[in-house]
């Protein structure tokens, strides 16, 4: 049996604006052509991320930035054809007991050139300094309100260990049990417990995706280039880990 037989709708969860293209953004494209109706919610606006050099005029302050993110971040769901996007922290995705609020990137540190870490100047209004029962409990609130026939989301190591992603696993998959709803991890390498997607034929709508988050990578020719000059493949496989 395939992960997405009978799969009508999918919750989308991530950090900041870019990961739904970096990580997902064949897989949201293939699944949009499949007919399931994609949601996305995205957790931080992205106000630490580094900036492409050469995409603004000027070095932005962090409100600017969350805003040029947010744009960023529309224009890319328009693309890849998501239905509805939301924000944690913002009704729907925010328990009815709690005023709306507005969970902040938590930055992070290089330790290897492959594998992210803790920022060493985290601020209380950073995601990762928020309750994880109260991140759990937005997340939950929003499965509740979406009712997804999947929701998927990262694995144990955020993928690549950014603690933003490290954190949203944990709320994803405390929300999912504290709503019997199914659970897809994304993985990057294939395995045998792992149904994998060879999605070549999506590559223009995620080329298309990724020139919209220009203040974060900048595609050149089959390549991305991100901020801090790393090059990439332009993602066109992904796998999926039933937990």
């Amino acid at each position: 049996m395939n992960i997405l037989d009978g799969v009508r709708s999918v919750l989308f969860v991530h950090a900041h604006p870019d990961d739904e293209t970096l990580a997902t953004g064949a897989l949201i494209s293939e699944m949009v052509a499949r007919g399931i109706r994609v949601h996305l919610v995205t957790a931080t606006r992205g106000e630490r991320g580094e900036i492409v050099a050469g995409s603004l005029a000027a070095e932005p302050d962090p409100e600017t930035l969350s805003q040029i993110r947010e744009n960023e971040l529309n224009a890319a769901s328009t693309i890849l054809g998501i239905s509805d996007r939301y924000w944690l922290g913002s009704a729907p995705a925010r328990t009815h007991e709690r005023p709306e609020r507005r969970y902040r990137d938590s930055g992070m540190s290089w330790i290897t050139p492959d594998l992210a870490g803790p920022s060493p100047d985290v601020t209380p209004d950073a995601l990762v300094s928020a309750p994880l029962d109260e991140v759990t409990n937005d997340l939950a609130a929003l499965i509740e309100h979406v009712r997804p026939s999947l929701v998927v989301g990262y694995d144990d190591a955020g993928g690549y260990g950014h603690p933003d992603h490290v954190r949203m696993h944990d709320a994803t998959v405390a929300a999912c049990r504290l709503t019997n709803t199914p659970l897809a991890e994304i993985v990057a390498e294939p395995s045998d417990d792992v149904e994998w997607f060879e999605l070549e034929h999506r590559r223009p709508t995620v080329t298309a995706a990724l020139r919209a988050h220009a203040t974060q990578v900048r595609v050149d020719g089959d390549e991305i280039v991100h901020s801090g000059g790393q090059r990439q493949d332009i993602p066109t496989s992904v796998g999926l880990r039933g937990r």
